[in-house]
């Protein structure tokens, strides 16, 4: 395979050495791919300005022995107003993360590409911190990761309320099987956690939610994300950190 033209969004950049720059990036066409951009930290190189986090671009790529090279980055929208605001930044980096951790290198995944990009659009104008939300929400449910929500998970039952949530056994569990020390999965928190994940990107409509329900939604997201990975984001620690 010779040089090849994709669009992708550029998910992480970090410095590969004095001179190059290593980029995770998700292609439409091919999905996650690791490449390298040579002369990016050049101050006189064309990739120098292009090669940014969360840049939405039309790449060359020459495939290598070890890694792609970028040989060309056409930037179709730089989000540089995400890289900006620490919010935005901390919340697409999470989603960012969250992407390259769930999938493997060279699978097309082109629906995760559309909902990728769409969260990083509406999250310029809406906010950050549920839109990355609905955004992991949907992205676990892409990967196959979609909890059960109607249901006990211990005892097959009709969910009731109040109820709780425990990751380890995928989903939610009436109160009589819960076991101590489990999150609260209340009624209010069922509803808004099945509006993110209907949320439409293309007309996403507004609705409020309490700072409670938030927490407790955000809670069980931390909790799910980590039982499916084995391992918490480390993202995670940058919001904390900064919201």
């Amino acid at each position: 395979m010779g040089q090849y033209r994709t669009e992708a969004i550029l998910l992480a950049v970090r410095d590969w050495d004095d001179t190059a720059r290593m980029v995770t990036l998700f292609s439409r066409d091919f999905g996650k791919i690791f490449a390298v951009g040579y002369g990016a930290r050049r101050p006189k190189s064309q990739l120098a300005g292009t090669v940014q986090p969360f840049v939405h671009a039309e790449l060359s790529l020459l495939p290598g022995k070890g890694y792609e090279s970028i040989k060309q980055c056409d930037i179709i929208n730089s989000f540089r107003a995400i890289r900006e605001d620490l919010s935005m930044l901390a919340y697409a980096n999470f989603l960012a993360e969250l992407v390259v951790e769930l999938w493997p290198e060279r699978e097309a995944e082109p629906a995760v590409f559309d909902l990728l990009l769409a969260s990083f659009e509406i999250m310029k104008v809406r906010n950050p911190r549920i839109t990355a939300l609905a955004s992991a929400l949907q992205l676990l449910a892409l990967a196959g990761f979609n909890p059960e929500r109607g249901i006990c998970v211990c005892c097959g039952e009709p969910l009731t309320y109040p109820a709780f949530f425990d990751a380890a056994t995928g989903g939610t569990v009436c109160s009589k099987c819960a076991r101590p020390g489990l999150t609260e999965f209340s009624e209010e928190v069922a509803a808004f956690f099945e509006r993110l994940l209907q949320l439409d990107w293309q007309s996403p409509g507004g609705f409020s939610v309490t700072g409670a329900v938030l927490i407790e939604t955000e809670k069980i997201l931390a909790q799910f994300i980590t039982y499916c990975l084995d391992k918490p984001l480390k993202s995670m620690s940058f919001i904390a950190a900064v919201t």
